[in-house]
């Protein structure tokens, strides 16, 4: 087991400790469960956190499992995706990886084996009829008509289910618990449903398929799950978890424990309303750097230490909240800080003229990677007669409270020169187009020998050395903070939430970028060369400063 003093605590792991303690369980063994009906998200990080981190403090295992009982939502794609999701988090599991449909057979007999004993039946009530005999959270539900067909004739029927003899929808097999129950997940669940549907995994076997409270309480018995670890939403679902199991002839019996889900301010957390943005186009796939799926965030530069730390920070309770975006950025920005070496980047360039430097003449200047770690070396910045700077740094006019580029004034260039703006030229509409100006020679690495003082410093790449790349800025995804409570989500889009910047100018260093990896621009934010983009396109992943915390105090 882990050092106990350096492992996290929360109410989850108190319970573990106990069950160790007691002798209840010799070791441990979670599983992360996921649907492959779409990509993960930055809430299933913290579940992948969860139980892959007690497996690994523990010393025990963790499967992972897809439940996959639902075909026609389910997808390859989004299996392979999974599987890479958490392995690029710094995870694995242990053993081959597992399917729920790798179980049907078994599931199918455990259906079979609740007929027999009288506890299922199958029901030909239409949809809209199930509803109506449902009842309601204050009045209780009735009877179907067909909860006391005799056991014979319900295994007849299923049978016939299970060949493919009814039509899709025409019956259900339902498990005959309890219609008055306060938990309508007890009045009679569905836990079978006919579905002439390609399995991604079993083909064309089977045309019924198991209902997912059904499913997933076996598949945890079955691989001897010590804790089956969920998000609250499953908390009335318990009672069908262990109905099931106290029912059936397995001997395993996991301990269902429910915790809150994640909730981060300005984005959806919901796969169907992911899906939706993805499906209608709003967003460009399901690894758009604005969605909040583990891949969005990678191609968007997060870090799996990041994510982790992010997952670490807002641990594991069982009061909801919502997480505020400030705490993720937090994160990768911390990461990044002490991580990422330096570039120059000038995003709107205007042109700067030195004058009196010669024309043709190139110099190499050595820069540091990061001014904090000497271990990340060096690069050569090469040093030019013409160079670019960024628009918002130079004005004709300023207030002592400008600390960059005055016509008159002088500057220092990131890693270069103190230079100083003799006169500019502009269009006809007054846009500055070139900036005219003079360098002092002695002040490369050091002061001006006058004893004058250069205040300002600003970045800036060779004119004639500078590689051209497309720079996208993101935003939050929505305007409001809680867009999941508006009656149309996509109501709230931020139509900001992307904006691309052609024509920037980039540092030659740049040229060979790894994609994902990040950058610190100098002056400007991180930033990480996207890893699809056939060109050079780099995507903004955090600001230098905390944005959002300056935009809610507005």
């Amino acid at each position: 087991m882990a050092d106990i003093e350096h492992r996290p605590t929360n109410f989850i792991r108190n319970i573990i400790d106990e069950d160790l303690k007691s002798g209840k369980h010799s070791s441990t063994h979670t599983r992360f469960p996921p649907e492959p009906n779409g990509f993960l998200h930055i809430g299933h990080a913290k579940s992948i956190c969860l139980n892959f981190g007690i497996a690994v403090d523990y010393q025990g295992k963790c499967n992972l499992r897809f439940d996959d009982t639902n075909p026609e939502k389910e997808d390859i794609n989004y299996v392979n995706s999974i599987q890479e999701d958490v392995k690029w988090l710094g995870f694995q599991w242990d053993g081959e990886v597992c399917y729920s449909s790798n179980y049907f057979d078994q599931l199918h007999d455990y259906a079979v084996e609740l007929i027999q004993k009288g506890l299922a039946y199958v029901c030909f009530l239409s949809p809209d009829e199930a509803r109506e005999y449902r009842g309601t959270l204050t009045e209780p539900g009735k009877n179907s008509p067909y909860r006391d067909t005799p056991v014979a004739e319900n295994l007849a029927l299923f049978a016939k289910m299970r060949n493919g003899e009814f039509k899709e929808g025409e019956c259900v097999l339902r498990a005959k618990i309890d219609m008055a129950s306060s938990f309508i997940v007890l009045r009679d669940p569905i836990i079978y449903r006919i579905r002439f549907a390609h399995h991604h995994q079993t083909g064309d076997k089977w045309c019924i398929y198991p209902m997912y409270d059904f499913t997933h309480c076996i598949s945890d018995a079955l691989e001897g799950i010590t804790h089956s670890l969920c998000t609250l939403e499953f908390q009335d679902n318990r009672r069908l978890y262990d109905w099931v199991l106290d029912n059936i002839s397995i001997e395993c019996h996991p301990q269902q424990i429910e915790f809150s889900r994640l909730n981060l301010e300005y984005t959806v957390m919901s796969k169907r309303k992911l899906n939706d943005l993805v499906v209608n186009g709003h967003v460009d796939g399901w690894d758009d750097p604005r969605m909040p799926t583990i891949a969005g965030l990678r191609r968007r530069g997060y870090t799996p230490a990041s994510i982790r730390e992010f997952c670490k920070r807002i641990g594991i309770t069982k009061q909801d909240n919502m997480v505020e975006m400030g705490m993720l950025e937090a994160c990768i920005r911390e990461d990044l800080n002490d991580n990422a070496p330096r570039a120059m980047a000038v995003m709107e360039p205007i042109k700067v003229v030195i004058e009196n430097f010669a024309e043709g003449t190139v110099e190499e200047l050595s820069a540091a990677n990061h001014p904090n770690n000497e271990a990340m070396g060096t690069r050569i910045l090469p040093f030019s007669r013409e160079l670019y700077i960024e628009r918002e740094d130079f004005r004709v006019e300023a207030n002592k409270h400008y600390k960059r580029l005055v016509l008159g004034k002088e500057v220092r260039l990131r890693n270069a020169y103190v230079i100083k703006a003799e006169r500019y030229d502009a269009d006809e509409n007054g846009n500055i187009t070139t900036v005219y100006c003079s360098y002092d020679p002695e002040t490369l690495g050091k002061n001006p020998s006058d004893g004058r003082k250069v205040k300002g410093v600003i970045h800036w790449v060779s004119a004639s050395h500078a590689i051209d790349a497309e720079i996208r800025q993101y935003d939050r995804l929505c305007t409001v903070p809680n867009p999941a409570a508006s009656d149309d989500f996509t109501t709230t889009l931020n139509p900001d939430s992307l904006v691309i910047i052609q024509g920037a100018k980039l540092e030659p260093s740049l040229a060979n970028a790894v994609p994902e990896k990040g950058y610190q621009f100098e002056r400007m934010g991180y930033y990480c060369r996207d890893n699809k983009a056939a060109g050079l396109v780099f995507n903004q992943t955090v600001g230098l400063r905390d944005s959002f915390a300056k935009v809610d105090q507005e």
